[in-house]
Protein backbone atom coordinates (compact mmCIF):
# COMPACT_ATOMS: atom_id res chain seq x y z
CA UNK A 1 0.00 0.00 0.00
CA UNK A 2 1.28 3.50 -0.80
CA UNK A 3 2.23 5.97 1.87
CA UNK A 4 -0.28 8.73 2.67
CA UNK A 5 0.61 12.03 4.29
CA UNK A 6 -1.98 13.39 6.70
CA UNK A 7 -1.39 17.05 7.58
CA UNK A 8 -3.43 18.45 10.46
CA UNK A 9 -3.74 21.51 12.62
CA UNK A 10 -5.44 21.37 15.98
CA UNK A 11 -6.50 23.82 18.64
CA UNK A 12 -8.31 21.68 21.22
CA UNK A 13 -6.97 18.25 20.22
CA UNK A 14 -10.06 17.02 18.35
CA UNK A 15 -8.44 17.14 14.92
CA UNK A 16 -5.36 15.31 16.17
CA UNK A 17 -7.52 12.61 17.75
CA UNK A 18 -9.52 12.26 14.52
CA UNK A 19 -6.23 12.07 12.57
CA UNK A 20 -5.09 9.20 14.77
CA UNK A 21 -8.39 7.36 14.22
CA UNK A 22 -8.04 7.85 10.44
CA UNK A 23 -4.45 6.58 10.59
CA UNK A 24 -5.57 3.48 12.50
CA UNK A 25 -8.43 2.81 10.05
CA UNK A 26 -5.98 2.89 7.14
CA UNK A 27 -3.73 0.38 8.90
CA UNK A 28 -1.37 2.42 11.06
CA UNK A 29 1.74 4.54 10.68
CA UNK A 30 3.22 2.32 7.95
CA UNK A 31 0.37 3.52 5.70
CA UNK A 32 -0.44 7.04 6.96
CA UNK A 33 2.18 9.44 8.31
CA UNK A 34 0.82 12.15 10.60
CA UNK A 35 2.26 15.63 10.11
CA UNK A 36 1.43 18.54 12.43
CA UNK A 37 1.19 21.47 10.01
CA UNK A 38 2.69 23.79 12.64
CA UNK A 39 5.97 21.91 12.12
CA UNK A 40 5.62 21.24 8.38
CA UNK A 41 7.59 22.68 5.48
CA UNK A 42 6.18 22.99 1.94
CA UNK A 43 8.67 20.34 0.77
CA UNK A 44 7.07 17.80 3.15
CA UNK A 45 4.08 17.56 0.79
CA UNK A 46 6.36 16.33 -2.02
CA UNK A 47 6.81 13.01 -0.20
CA UNK A 48 3.24 11.87 -0.87
CA UNK A 49 0.99 11.20 -3.85
CA UNK A 50 -1.98 10.93 -1.50
CA UNK A 51 -2.61 13.68 1.03
CA UNK A 52 -5.23 14.11 3.71
CA UNK A 53 -5.76 17.59 5.16
CA UNK A 54 -7.33 17.96 8.60
CA UNK A 55 -8.47 21.40 9.71
CA UNK A 56 -11.17 22.52 12.13
CA UNK A 57 -13.27 25.55 11.31
CA UNK A 58 -12.41 28.04 14.00
CA UNK A 59 -14.26 31.09 15.29
CA UNK A 60 -16.68 32.29 12.59
CA UNK A 61 -15.64 30.41 9.46
CA UNK A 62 -11.88 30.78 9.90
CA UNK A 63 -8.92 28.48 9.48
CA UNK A 64 -7.35 27.00 12.58
CA UNK A 65 -4.32 29.15 13.54
CA UNK A 66 -1.61 26.72 12.35
CA UNK A 67 -3.28 26.43 8.94
CA UNK A 68 -3.75 30.21 8.87
CA UNK A 69 0.00 30.61 9.42
CA UNK A 70 0.77 28.01 6.69
CA UNK A 71 -1.84 29.21 4.18
CA UNK A 72 0.48 31.38 2.04
CA UNK A 73 3.01 28.52 1.92
CA UNK A 74 0.45 26.48 -0.04
CA UNK A 75 1.27 28.69 -3.03
CA UNK A 76 4.78 27.19 -3.00
CA UNK A 77 3.54 23.62 -3.39
CA UNK A 78 2.78 21.97 -6.72
CA UNK A 79 -0.07 19.56 -6.08
CA UNK A 80 -0.26 18.39 -9.71
CA UNK A 81 -0.90 14.64 -9.83
CA UNK A 82 -1.76 14.45 -6.13
CA UNK A 83 -5.08 13.28 -4.75
CA UNK A 84 -6.11 15.30 -1.70
CA UNK A 85 -8.88 14.56 0.79
CA UNK A 86 -10.15 16.89 3.53
CA UNK A 87 -11.74 16.47 6.94
CA UNK A 88 -12.35 18.55 10.00
CA UNK A 89 -14.55 19.26 12.96
CA UNK A 90 -17.00 22.13 13.03
CA UNK A 91 -20.07 23.21 14.98
CA UNK A 92 -23.22 23.10 12.85
CA UNK A 93 -25.48 24.35 15.66
CA UNK A 94 -23.36 27.22 16.98
CA UNK A 95 -22.13 28.32 13.55
CA UNK A 96 -24.70 27.17 10.96
CA UNK A 97 -23.71 29.93 8.50
CA UNK A 98 -20.02 28.97 8.41
CA UNK A 99 -20.09 25.22 9.08
CA UNK A 100 -16.93 23.59 7.68
CA UNK A 101 -15.80 26.78 5.93
CA UNK A 102 -12.13 25.96 6.65
CA UNK A 103 -12.36 22.85 4.45
CA UNK A 104 -13.72 24.91 1.58
CA UNK A 105 -11.04 27.57 1.98
CA UNK A 106 -8.21 25.01 1.93
CA UNK A 107 -9.73 22.91 -0.85
CA UNK A 108 -10.08 25.94 -3.11
CA UNK A 109 -6.44 27.01 -2.61
CA UNK A 110 -4.97 23.50 -2.95
CA UNK A 111 -7.07 22.73 -6.05
CA UNK A 112 -5.84 25.95 -7.67
CA UNK A 113 -2.35 24.46 -7.29
CA UNK A 114 -3.20 21.30 -9.22
CA UNK A 115 -4.64 18.85 -6.68
CA UNK A 116 -7.47 16.47 -7.47
CA UNK A 117 -10.04 16.55 -4.67
CA UNK A 118 -11.32 13.17 -3.47
CA UNK A 119 -13.39 12.13 -0.48
CA UNK A 120 -16.51 14.21 -1.09
CA UNK A 121 -19.07 13.61 1.68
CA UNK A 122 -22.90 13.89 1.68
CA UNK A 123 -24.55 16.86 3.40
CA UNK A 124 -27.47 14.69 4.57
CA UNK A 125 -27.56 14.23 8.33
CA UNK A 126 -26.33 17.73 9.11
CA UNK A 127 -28.27 20.87 9.99
CA UNK A 128 -26.57 24.03 8.73
CA UNK A 129 -27.55 26.91 6.48
CA UNK A 130 -24.34 27.80 4.61
CA UNK A 131 -20.86 26.42 4.03
CA UNK A 132 -17.90 27.32 1.82
CA UNK A 133 -17.15 23.57 1.85
CA UNK A 134 -20.16 22.53 -0.24
CA UNK A 135 -19.61 21.85 -3.95
CA UNK A 136 -22.38 20.37 -6.11
CA UNK A 137 -24.44 19.44 -3.04
CA UNK A 138 -21.65 17.64 -1.16
CA UNK A 139 -18.98 18.62 1.33
CA UNK A 140 -15.47 18.70 -0.17
CA UNK A 141 -14.49 16.30 2.62
CA UNK A 142 -15.57 14.58 5.79
CA UNK A 143 -17.58 16.92 8.01
CA UNK A 144 -17.33 16.05 11.69
CA UNK A 145 -19.08 17.75 14.60
CA UNK A 146 -17.68 16.82 18.01
CA UNK A 147 -19.95 19.37 19.72
CA UNK A 148 -23.26 17.98 18.49
CA UNK A 149 -22.69 14.59 16.82
CA UNK A 150 -19.62 13.09 18.49
CA UNK A 151 -21.41 9.73 18.63
CA UNK A 152 -21.19 9.58 14.80
CA UNK A 153 -17.48 10.41 14.45
CA UNK A 154 -16.00 6.89 14.42
CA UNK A 155 -18.73 5.52 12.15
CA UNK A 156 -18.27 8.40 9.72
CA UNK A 157 -14.49 8.01 9.73
CA UNK A 158 -14.74 4.27 9.01
CA UNK A 159 -17.07 4.87 6.04
CA UNK A 160 -14.92 7.72 4.72
CA UNK A 161 -11.67 5.75 4.96
CA UNK A 162 -13.30 2.86 3.06
CA UNK A 163 -14.33 5.38 0.39
CA UNK A 164 -10.82 6.93 0.28
CA UNK A 165 -9.13 3.56 -0.14
CA UNK A 166 -11.14 3.15 -3.36
CA UNK A 167 -10.57 6.73 -4.53
CA UNK A 168 -6.83 6.55 -3.79
CA UNK A 169 -6.77 3.22 -5.65
CA UNK A 170 -5.33 1.33 -2.70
Amino acid sequence: MSNIGLFFGTQTGNTQTESEIIQKEFGGDSVVTLNDVSQAEPSDFNNYDYIIVGCPTWNVGELQSDWEDFYDELDNIDFTGKKVAYFGPGDQVGYPDTFQDALGILEEKISENGAETVGYWPTEGYEFSESKAVRDGKFVGLALDEDNQSDLTEERIKAWVTQLKLEFGL
